[in-house]
């Protein structure tokens, strides 16, 4: 069994790199993909973890990419350094940055007191997102939870919500290729789209280099997943999955079994690796 979806306090998870792997450990996981958004600082760290337990380590990350719905990437087997996707990546940093300080001076200006400092201090050295937001709004009783804090103020469309700069869906797919690595639709159905629009996206995206869909997710149903994987045969595409675990962030998502039903069979890695050798 396989997780080809996890973060960590590199992006917006509460476990460290080191922490994801020993949950995989524990969950008796042969590999695991730490994919944090749009960084790939905490691949040293895990692997140096994963080769000592005797898990798989598979380098990658997760991209936000410009759509009418969320639409997210999941980019295997990329490695630090520099290379198309890496570069663009450190820009988009630099961006997220940027829109950070945006969010808490909207914050503030709904009556909500968040610092930079404050941010920091919860996201530690590594990117500082949404979820961080959330969780010192919590704290300091602004909110009931993570969730409601995203509900009433932080998710797209809420008062403090801000846009950031993203890729698009095909220059994702293709930096993801030129960089040597495999980009794989994560999480299709939040894209909100009609089944016949999500098989045209799917499909369009496929002609670009898609490698993959990941039908199995963590917070999907059996049917859900089975419908997921059709579509995914259809398109000639890779059957992928993971937990999307981020720990505190995402309390019913856990690094292997998702909700407690999900089971990533060892062959989807390899599927992956068939196509990366291709």
């Amino acid at each position: 069994m396989v997780d080809l979806h996890t973060h960590s306090t590199v992006s917006d998870g509460s476990d460290t790199p080191e922490e994801v792997v020993d949950l995989a450990a524990k969950a008796g996981l042969s590999a695991l993909a730490l994919t944090d958004h749009d960084r790939l600082d905490g691949i040293e760290a895990a692997r140096a973890r994963a080769a000592s337990v005797g898990v798989e380590l598979v380098s990658g990350c997760e991209i936000s990419c410009n759509h009418t719905g969320t639409m997210h990437m999941l980019v295997y087997f990329l490695e630090p350094g520099p290379g198309p996707l890496q570069d663009e990546l450190a820009r988009l940093q630099r961006a997220r940055d940027t829109r950070n300080q945006r969010l808490v001076a909207r914050l503030a200006e709904l009556g909500l007191p968040v610092t930079m400092e404050e941010l920091e201090a919860e996201a530690g050295p590594s990117g500082a997102g949404r979820p961080h937001l959330a969780a010192i709004l919590v704290r300091k009783g602004l909110a009931s939870s993570v969730q409601d804090a995203f509900d009433r103020w932080l998710a797209k469309g809420r008062p403090a919500y801000m846009e950031r700069e993203r890729l698009g869906p095909v220059p994702a797919v293709r930096l993801a290729r030129q960089s040597g690595a495999l980009p794989v639709l994560a999480h299709p159905l939040s894209l909100g789209l009609a089944p016949a629009q999500l098989e045209a996206t799917v499909r369009e995206l496929a002609e670009a280099g898609l490698a993959g869909l990941e039908a199995i997710y963590g917070r999907y149903s059996p049917d859900e997943r089975a419908s997921l994987a059709v579509l995914a045969a259809r398109a000639k595409l890779a059957i992928t999955g993971g937990s999307d675990h981020h720990g505190t962030y995402k309390p019913d998502l856990t690094v292997g079994t998702g909700r407690g039903d999900l089971h990533v069979p060892d062959g989807a890695l390899a599927a992956l690796r068939d196509r990366l050798a291709a």
